[in-house]
């Protein structure tokens, strides 16, 4: 069974606890705390639909609360107004007995009045949601399992007792830990094998391929708890065994010493990060017993999962501390990188307000804390090899080996296991691949998803390899990239091709027409005395998506063309709600007045129903559940992925398209007294906004108030709600609309006419892509390809990024000052996993707690390009083509140009991450 990458989230009630979900509108600090409103939204009133520019930035720049850092109880309408704090103790040993707390170093004004043990936690009767399975606070008696694991939380009703704590236990001594056990040993969190033989020619079928077979893992380990990846000579486990003699031919293969083809075998290990989002997470809850009403602000990626965990937390608590309702507001979210999706810290959050009832409590990471509890990206032993035939320069065969630091909690190992593996032979046509790929447990801090999500791992030592490759044979970098490029229709290496453009010689075409790459033999001859100059190129493709994702959207119209849009994705520095303004407006002919995200109670009209896992769900439960027009296999998702502009806009823009065709368009037909009869009563495809008025060939054009004044005039549609799914592909569904049958790419709508509520629409007849989806490991991507030019100090090491270029595409750009922010981020990022950014594992790690900036270097103005980084985005291939997911394949060719520059200035090849400034000198010396 393939391991989900995004749990599905079911709504509703859980728990036997009611749970409603709310956007958290930004305060008015002049005027006091303003009434809380789930439909208020950006821009903030009076300042009106800005014509360009993001929709959030005003309120952003001029400090709004936005963010769930931002708020105290006294912003909260109906709330006491006094804010009390939490402090979440952790652990800094995970190989002794943790033996308790010893307060009585504390000074008395230190002092917390409650403290959290996992005892209370016992006797309160909570639940871990089984995506965080285990101790949520470490028993007195037993081995924490990792490093950073939460111990206690202490409450406090004042700042300045919570303040003192919070240095004092970041000093240390504040905890016991007796007798030395070592550290506890967990089973790996998954083992997977991705495996490929392609047949003789393109067009024949795959002789051997997951997307026909299924994916497939061994059924037995060694002693240490490693897979034994060899096919075993027993009955069980035949459809392994069938796999592994295919990737067992092929290593035979690699291992066999042929004069025409070049081998090389490589390893390459990269280190454990911070996803360093500039708010640390915060979040601020209040428990009324007398009402039974937990409400919370909470700043998360995946804002209904977060809800569900709570209410299954406390699903099944003493009757006098289970809440009967959740009131779950979620804020913006200063930053995520993946960091905040399906993270344990809303348990802590509501917890602390359950343990000091009728209080509303603060929990909020200092930066010290983020480090030590906050999930890092997976560190990655690789070890890869490669077949080239030596007169084409075509790869013949490519295999590696993939092991992953889990950290203490499986979190999305599993899932970032099989992306990385899937995504390891980036975009090139290899036609026979064997991946094997282990997520194993440890007592690091937990790894789980993170920007470019196991790929940034592979594909870094994929392109470095691909480099090795050019100059051993020898072949020019770009053009060995040329002739091994994926051609559209090519298949990916789980067996199925992509489902959108694919334009990897158009980048190349870039990438060699540039200047820094067209001129770097003669920047390299003309370097200044004692600095050596390298040119680097790579390239990558990343998938966006996750194979089973949602969008629900309404968008509406008063009679004045006023325009307010409702959506579930979350604002995450993405600008999702620009992004969704943008979207609307080519089928409106304006911006929204009023976006709002993170919504689901604006979506009640639907009436949706989900059941199973879509994941995992058979195609033959999946047709007797589609079945029920308000079936879907999900409800919706987090805001991750890079789904933004693809799937977060989707369900917004098919609202809007119903809202044209079947509101707008009759209107505009009665304005220009055009009756059904007349042919072009059915060009609505012809018709087309130039500003805010309509325009059909011949006709004279008209202002969308005066048509949005009919349509209420005339009852027509005036709002829409729409679902939408996607599995590599989005379920399409027919519903009976005035004068025709409307089939879009949606499984749920609702309309509202004229003035009247929102009225669901069943539909007749629906397609969800097939659940043999499930297999496939990629269907949509983005490419990108990245040249650097570095200048190397050579007697000190220092390292310059002289210049530096980065080709992308991404389909329709919604926003094209997100798309720009979000390489030039992605090369900010790239350029400090490359040279600058490093975790050590364990005792000396972020776990101990005492990780802050002055010890983890990030990378700053003074080591980019701040002048010299040049971004093109190449136009969408046709007006229709849809947008596409860009923000985590812009980092990941950074850093693999990066290494492939230092080598050609250097002449040597690193094959471990960070590449420092010592490193370098190292080499030099």
């Amino acid at each position: 069974m393939r391991a989900s990458r995004r749990d599905f989230v079911k709504l509703g009630m859980a728990g036997g606890i009611a749970v409603t979900l709310s956007r958290l509108g930004p305060a008015q600090a002049a005027s006091g705390p303003q009434p809380f409103l789930g439909h208020e939204t950006l821009p903030q009133t009076g300042l009106g639909g800005p014509i360009s520019g993001r929709i959030d930035g005003v309120a952003k720049v001029t400090g709004a609360k936005l963010y769930a850092s931002d708020f105290r109880a006294s912003d909260m309408p109906g709330w006491p107004t006094r804010t009390s704090h939490a402090l979440l103790v952790r652990a800094h040993d995970a190989s002794h007995v943790y033996e308790g707390l010893d307060l009585a170093r504390l000074d008395p004004a230190a002092v917390p009045d409650v403290v959290v043990t996992a005892a209370d936690l016992a006797r309160l009767g909570v639940t871990v949601p089984a995506f965080y399975a285990g101790d949520l606070l470490c028993p007195v008696g037993e081995t924490p399992l990792y490093l950073g694991q939460p111990v206690a939380l202490l409450l406090f009703a004042q700042f300045d007792a919570y303040d003192r704590a919070r240095l004092a236990f970041r000093e240390g001594g504040m905890l016991r830990f007796g007798r030395e056990t070592g550290p506890l040993k967990r089973p790996n969190y998954a083992a997977y094998r991705f495996t490929r033989v392609a047949g003789a020619t393109p067009e024949a079928p795959d002789l051997y391929a997951p997307i026909r077979e299924g994916w497939i893992s061994p059924g037995f380990t060694e002693s240490s708890g490693r897979p034994i990846w060899a096919p075993l000579p027993v009955a069980e486990g035949g459809a392994y065994a069938e796999g592994a003699r295919h990737g067992e031919a092929i290593r035979a293969e690699l291992k066999a010493a042929d004069p025409a083809v070049l081998t090389l075998e490589r390893a390459f290990t990269t280190q454990s990060v911070d996803p360093m989002f500039l708010e640390p997470e915060a979040g601020l809850a209040w428990y009324e017993p007398s009402s039974k009403v937990l409400d919370i602000v909470l700043g998360v990626q995946s804002p209904f999962e977060a809800a569900e965990s709570v209410a299954t937390l406390l699903g099944s608590a003493q009757a006098d501390r289970r809440p009967a309702r959740i009131d779950a507001k979620f804020a913006y979210v200063g930053g995520g990188f993946g960091g905040r999706d399906h993270t344990p810290f809303p348990l802590y959050v509501a917890l602390a307000a359950l343990f000091l009832p009728s209080r509303p409590v603060r929990l909020a990471h200092d930066r010290f804390q983020q480090f030590q509890g906050g999930v890092k990206r997976h560190a990655f032993a690789m070890r890869s090899q490669i077949g080239v035939d030596r007169a084409s320069g075509l790869i013949r065969a490519f295999a590696a080996d993939h092991v992953l630091d889990g950290g203490g909690l499986a979190n999305y190992s599993a899932s970032v296991a099989t992306v990385g593996a899937t995504g390891a032979i980036g975009l090139y046509d290899v036609p026979k691949v064997d991946v094997t790929t282990v997520a194993e447990h440890s007592r690091g801090v937990t790894a789980g998803s993170m920007r470019g999500y196991g790929t940034l791992q592979t594909m870094t030592a994929l392109e470095t390899l691909i480099d090795e490759v050019a100059v051993a044979l020898p072949l020019d970098p770009i053009e060995l990239r040329r002739r091994n490029a994926l051609p559209p229709g090519g298949r990916t290496m789980t067996g199925n091709p992509f489902s959108v453009s694919v334009r990897a010689p158009e980048i190349l075409d870039k990438l060699e027409a540039h200047s820094i790459w067209r001129d770097r033999a003669l920047h390299q001859r003309q370097a200044r005395p004692g600095v050596l100059v390298g040119t680097g190129v790579a390239c990558a493709a990343k998938d966006y998506g996750t194979g089973a994702d949602c969008s629900l959207g309404a968008v509406s119209i008063d009679p004045e063309g006023r325009i307010a849009i409702h959506s579930d994705a979350v604002e995450m520095g993405n600008g999702i709600g620009t992004a969704l303004a943008n979207r609307v407006a080519a089928h409106l002919g304006r911006r929204a007045d009023a976006v709002t995200v993170a919504q689901v109670d604006a979506f009640d009209a639907l009436g949706l129903r989900s059941s199973g896992d879509p994941y995992a769900i058979s195609q033959a439960e999946q047709d007797a559940a589609a079945r029920d027009p308000r079936w879907v296999p999900a409800i919706s998702s987090p805001t991750s992925a890079s789904i933004g502009a693809q799937v977060g806009t989707h369900a917004a823009a098919e609202a809007a398209r119903v809202v044209f065709r079947f509101g707008l368009w009759p209107a505009a037909l009665a304005l220009w007294a055009i009756d059904s009869g007349d042919p072009r009563a059915r060009q609505w495809r012809d018709a087309y906004w130039q500003g805010d008025r309509l325009i059909l060939s011949g006709l004279p054009p008209l202002p969308l108030k005066a048509i949005a004044a009919e349509a209420h005039q005339q009852g027509g549609v005036t709002g829409a709600m729409t679902h939408a799914f996607s599995r590599w592909a989005w379920a399409e569904a027919t519903f009976g609309l005035p004068g025709e049958d409307w089939t879009a790419d949606i499984d749920a709508l609702a309309v509202r006419r004229g003035a009247g509520g929102f009225i669901r629409i069943d539909r007749r007849a629906v397609a969800f892509p097939p659940t043999e989806y499930n297999r496939i490991g990629t269907a949509f991507t983005s490419m990108c390809g990245t040249v650097v030019r570095v200048e190397i100090d050579r007697a000190s090491g220092a390292l310059t990024i002289a210049k530096a270029y980065s080709v992308l595409e991404c389909g329709a750009v919604l926003v094209p000052q997100v798309v720009l922010g979000q390489a030039q981020g992605g090369f900010a990022m790239g350029v400090g996993y490359a040279l600058l950014e490093t975790l050590p594992p364990f005792e000396d790690g972020p776990g101990n707690g005492q990780w802050n900036l002055g010890r983890y270097l990030v990378a700053r103005g003074s080591d980019l390009p701040l002048h010299d980084l040049e971004i093109e985005v190449l136009p969408p291939l046709s007006p229709r083509e849809p947008p596409k997911g860009m923000a985590e394949v812009v980092m990941i060719p950074v850093v693999p140009a990066l290494l492939n520059a230092i080598h050609a200035a250097t002449g040597h090849r690193f094959q471990s991450l960070p590449v420092t400034q010592a490193m370098i000198k190292g080499v030099l010396g």
